[in-house]
């Protein structure tokens, strides 16, 4: 087993700093206090202890006489005005990156900005920023309860925004992402330590190499929990506090183990983890472990082996392994990605499989096997010749998430971040899962496989632009989808080309938003109307001529006809009536009634259905002369005829 010590283990400058101070004071014969445990070790704090440091919970424990510690997490203004009040000496550890965050707290409360803090509210390091502010603060510890601050942070003049010391990394880029998106009056500070963002750099890195990986720290330690977040997402992670938690179990098999440690571990710790894990390796197992170990063993995590199908049930199928006397088992999800598949439908009884060992039980001869894996691993090779040659791969969208979606590219996971699988940054995402897209592979670093779905699109889209500009003519038609809605109209791709088609070619109604008739991913035929190749605009067009209630009026409607129809508004000269949806006529007030009309309002209403007579239309300017004493002068005349 080999063992990779990660170079940033063990205290920080902050840490050290205090320590070191700390030790020196007692070291000179003074009492000394500290407000808190001095650092998120035990065993760090108990020996201070035993040394005779007192670990106070405040500047009111603290006996007469005792010289105050302020660890590195700072502390907030007010302990500073009651360490004066009691005029207690005190040595100032704080710090210098938090005490940078407490200046900047300080001048956002002059200031009367919102201050912004991502990190722990309960952390002693976020209590003394939050206490060094005069105006209003909230904390936040993730993006989920960011977004839910928006309506608030919308309000809000002037934000100041800052992070905890310690905050994850990757937590923080994505809440910047957010606030520069939603907040333009935010100044957001990068106040993560340096030492943080290396440590979890290197986190990040090295549990990408490595079958299991070790944090050595504090269980309570804020920057040693960060560290197993950012450990655990690429394999399996522990953290323990001392070499007495180490669990050889855990290292069995293992071929490659990292160890890190957070900024409050001493090197006398890590040591001494190390150490323990070496005499592991050295373990003096016993003469029939070792028969064992010697006895031929063809069944190990990781092998590939052959199977045939034994019987199949709708969750898993059972199978004999080639070559030995165990039987293996293969659960639905380690068949396929697809979640709506059967087994009964994937394989048949004595079917021959490929299949990767996943995990064994010697005990009981019945192993874990996995075809999804095996997919994997073969088409690992042609994802890493892929991602060095740039060739353009095909794959399945399996899920989506809030960094983006999970492409199953041969087997093998392939991440694209959200602004890698679209081409707006509007467009909805999610709407990838179930589609086969085309990617390319533009990271290949152990496990973390990282791949673009738009640099493909942008290509093909290229082309495309260029064979439409080489075809367009006013009057085409094109098949189109609809990308995205403004207050003035539609944008619509037609093959590479994004064409506006106006709200009022839309319809010919007048619409108040273009959503009254189309939607977001809608397929639609439009026809170029005008184009613009030295700017690249194209203007398009929707609805139809044959729809136009105004041809439609002139071939059905000539004048002289009868009808009834709704009045759908009112003015001081007369009353508007709907003829047809999108044309309207006006009946003025001097052909409402053979009796005279002072208002039109005594008369009608909005909604009154009338008898109209049209007596006259001009088309080119779009206006409609209706009259209802006309229909008047027909019904009297037809009651004199038949008295």
């Amino acid at each position: 087993m080999e063992i990779i010590l990660a170079k940033t283990a063990g205290f920080c400058f902050g840490v050290d700093r205090a320590v070191k101070l700390t030790y020196d004071l007692l070291d000179k014969g003074c009492k000394v206090a500290t407000l808190g445990p001095l650092i998120h070790n035990p065993q760090v704090v108990g020996d201070l202890e035993g040394k005779g440091a007192l670990t106070c919970p405040d500047i009111d424990a603290v006996p007469d006489g005792y010289e105050v510690v302020i660890r590195s997490h700072g502390v907030p203004r007010s302990v500073y005005e009651k360490i004066g009040t009691r005029g207690l000496a005190y040595h100032d550890a704080t710090c210098p990156f938090v005490s940078k965050i407490h200046k900047i707290a300080e001048e956002a409360g002059k200031n009367g900005a919102l201050l912004l803090v991502a990190g722990d509210a309960s952390h002693p390091e976020v209590q003394g920023i939050v206490g060094h502010t005069s105006g209003e603060v909230q904390v936040f510890a993730n993006l989920d309860e960011l977004e839910n601050m928006r309506e608030n942070l919308a309000q809000q003049k002037s934000i100041y925004v800052v992070a905890q010391t310690t905050f994850r990394v990757q937590s923080w880029e994505s809440c910047k992402a957010f606030l520069k998106k939603w907040c333009t009056n935010a100044k957001i500070f990068d106040t993560i330590c340096n030492a943080t963002w290396a440590r979890q750099q290197e986190a990040e890195d090295l549990s990408q190499k490595c079958d299991h990986m070790i944090v050595i720290g504090g269980h309570h330690s804020s920057n040693t929990q960060k560290l197993l977040q950012v450990a655990a997402r690429h394999t399996d992670a522990v953290t323990i506090e001392t070499a007495d938690e180490l669990d050889r179990n855990w290292l069995r098999g293992a071929k490659v183990v990292g160890v890190t440690a957070g900024a409050s571990t001493p090197s006398s710790i890590i040591e001494e983890v190390l150490n323990c894990m070496s005499e592991e390796i050295r373990d003096d197992m016993s003469f029939a472990e070792m028969l064992e170990a010697s006895e031929a063993k063809p069944l190990f995590a990781g092998k590939i082996v052959k199977a045939k199908v034994i019987s199949v049930s709708p969750t898993e199928c059972v199978v004999g392994i080639d070559g030995s006397k165990h039987t293996g088992i293969v659960k639905l999800n380690e068949m396929t990605h697809d979640p709506n598949a059967k087994m009964e439908d994937l394989v048949k009884v004595d079917d021959e499989l490929d299949l990767v060992v996943v995990k064994t039980n010697d005990q009981e001869g019945v192993d874990t096997l996995s075809r999804v894996r095996f997919e994997a691993q073969k088409g690992m090779k042609d994802v890493s010749e892929a991602a060095e040659n740039g060739t353009v791969m095909e794959g399945d969208v399996m899920e989506s998430n809030k960094g983006g979606v999970v492409v199953n590219v041969k087997g093998v996971r392939v991440f694209v971040p959200r602004s890698q699988a679209t081409m707006r940054r509007d467009e909805d995402y999610t709407k990838l899962v179930g589609q086969h897209v085309r990617l390319v592979i533009t990271e290949c670093a152990g496990r973390k496989i990282v791949g673009s779905i738009n640099k493909v699109t942008a290509e093909e889209n290229k082309a495309k632009r260029e064979e439409f500009w080489q075809n367009v003519e006013v009057g085409k038609h094109y098949t189109g989808v609809v990308k995205s809605l403004t207050s003035y109209g539609a944008f619509v791709d037609i093959g590479g080309v994004d064409g506006l088609c106006h709200i009022s070619e839309l319809s010919w109604s007048n619409l108040k938003h273009p959503s009254e008739v189309v939607s977001v991913g809608d397929t639609i035929d439009v026809y170029v109307k005008s184009y613009d190749p030295e700017n690249q605009k194209v203007s398009l067009g929707y609805k139809k001529e044959e729809d136009n209630p105004w041809e439609k009026l002139k071939n059905e409607y000539p004048i002289g006809s009868e009808f009834t129809a709704p009045v759908v508004s009112i003015t001081k000269f007369g009353a508007f009536v709907r003829i047809l949806p999108g044309v309207d006529g006006l009946v003025h007030i001097s052909e409402i009634s053979n009796e005279r009309v002072n208002k039109v309002s005594d008369v009608l209403k909005v909604g009154d259905e009338v008898r109209v007579k049209l007596i006259n239309v001009d088309f080119d300017r779009k206006r409609i002369s209706l009259s209802m004493k006309a229909c008047e002068g027909e019904v009297e005349a037809e009651g004199s005829d038949a008295e």
